[in-house]
């Protein structure tokens, strides 16, 4: 196993610039929201929340005021509304059931239950602090993963879908063992997903910040591995922050792939990755290019992290084209170039 990387300090937020506001406005991400980050924390007590086993995670539900709670709820549905229909109109037959909060992590989100009063079928949305670089995170993942994203945008608040699927570290606990599971699909899948993750440079992919989409086939099942932790966006220095593989939450899945791939099949893996990602390049580029130019124009991102970064890159690819990188938006720009070179010709 490659030795464990860790990140030893809480991530410091960047702003959203005017730049990037705009960009956001153009693209339709950018809407006057009825409540805010902000009036969810105004809650007056919490509860540790368990799992359906009983078991203890790193959310609590809070209780707000009657008063509070009478002005608000509706204003989170319409939000709801908002996100999955493009209206802000609440329909009438859903009701917010509950409202979580997770100190643990950089944007401490909150998850609202949804439900529909008719069926009891239930739907979770996120509430975060808005942060440039989850913002780069997610525009990216849009962009270049075959996931699309949906999430909002107004000041200082994040408004993101539910990605469904089990999570990293429950499926690797739980699943992975089972004998129906199909533990090559998993490799090549594993293989694929840190391929995205460090073209584009997507940090921090422990077990717990991507899940495991599951979907039954004619004869098989379908894995893919989807991120659900953007806030690690080019922002390290350190090159093996963007390999999954670094980390010691992933150590199963890497030995899994060791056993189970050899090299020629994990460079074809890796190959068929960068031939699709290069085709989204290539259909995006317009509005990848806008929002790059944004990822170049933040003045509180840390340069050292910038330096370092350039030159682990440029080392790794064997290239001095990173040595005028002065922003991790032009880092994400050539490491997007030099890595699919062989597929943008």
């Amino acid at each position: 196993m490659a030795d464990d990387v860790k990140i030893s300090k809480r991530k410091a937020f960047l702003p959203v610039t005017e730049d990037l506001e705009s960009y956001l406005d153009q693209y339709d991400r950018l809407y006057s929201l009825p409540a805010t980050y902000a009036d969810l924390r105004g809650f007056t007590e919490s509860y540790p929340l368990d799992d359906k086993h009983g078991n203890a995670t790193h959310w609590a539900s809070v209780l707000y005021p009657q008063e509070v709670r009478e002005h608000l709820y509706p204003r989170l549905t319409s939000i709801y509304s908002l996100l999955r229909t493009g209206d802000m109109q609440a329909v009438p037959h859903l009701f917010v059931e509950r409202v979580d909060f997770c100190e643990f992590g950089n944007s401490r989100p909150f998850r609202v239950r949804v439900v529909n009063q008719y069926n009891d079928n239930y739907d979770h949305f996120y509430l975060k602090v808005s942060d440039a670089s989850r913002v780069y995170g997610l525009e990216l993942e849009h962009l270049l993963s075959p996931n699309r994203i949906n999430y909002l945008a107004h000041g200082g608040t994040l408004v993101e879908e539910h990605i469904a699927g089990v999570p990293g570290d429950a499926f690797i606990r739980d699943h992975l063992d089972r004998p129906e599971v199909n533990r090559v699909r998993i490799a090549k899948e594993f293989v694929k997903f840190s391929e995205r993750c460090f073209i584009r440079l997507l940090g921090d992919m422990r077990s717990y910040n991507y899940v495991i989409d599951i979907t039954p086939d004619f004869e098989d099942v379908q894995y893919r591995v989807r991120a659900i932790d953007f806030d690690q966006q080019s922002y390290e220095g350190r090159r093996n922050i963007y390999l999954p593989q670094f980390f010691k939450e992933n150590n199963a899945v890497v030995w899994l792939c060791g056993k189970l791939l050899n090299l020629p099949t994990m460079q074809q893996y890796q190959d068929e990755e960068r031939s699709l990602i290069a085709r989204r390049y290539l259909s995006e580029h317009q509005r990848l290019s806008a929002l790059i130019e944004c990822m170049k124009k933040n003045p509180r991102e840390p340069q050292d992290k910038v330096i370092q970064l350039a030159k682990e890159l440029g080392e790794h690819h064997h290239t001095s084209r990173f040595d005028n990188c002065d922003s991790m938006g032009a880092i994400v720009e050539t490491n997007l170039e030099v890595a699919l070179a062989r597929h943008l010709i």
